[in-house]
């Protein structure tokens, strides 16, 4: 299972992630909503669109465009649409569940799973 924790507080948990340049994004339905609250805040990635960000608000803390997503994004992308990802300052903890199918993991199944 991975987890986006911050300070202790889990703000998303799923057994899989999608991952694009290092960052995990997680599917909208495995992220806590009622920690996050929309920000003002876009950028503009050349090829995946348009991001637009979340702030996490709590009684303990507050970390401004905390998280992001792409609501619109371009067709290379269409696998993040609406996926969130997180700040650095998120940790993101534990193991993804499950088969793997990436590139790695086809070519450690064809080694005989040797790392």
């Amino acid at each position: 299972m991975l987890r986006a924790v911050y300070h202790g507080q889990v703000l998303a948990e799923t057994p899989r992630t999608v991952r694009v340049e290092g960052n995990h994004y997680f599917p909208p339905e495995s992220v806590r909503r009622d920690v996050l609250v929309d920000s003002r805040t876009k950028t503009l990635c050349p090829w995946k669109g348009i991001a637009r960000y979340y702030s996490l608000l709590t009684d303990e803390t507050a970390l401004p465009d905390a998280a992001w997503y792409y609501p619109h994004p371009s067709p290379l992308a269409r696998r993040i649409k609406n996926h969130v990802a997180f700040d650095p300052d998120v940790d993101i903890e534990g193991e993804p569940e499950g088969p793997s199918t990436g590139l790695l993991a086809r070519l450690r199944a064809r080694m005989g799973g040797h790392r």
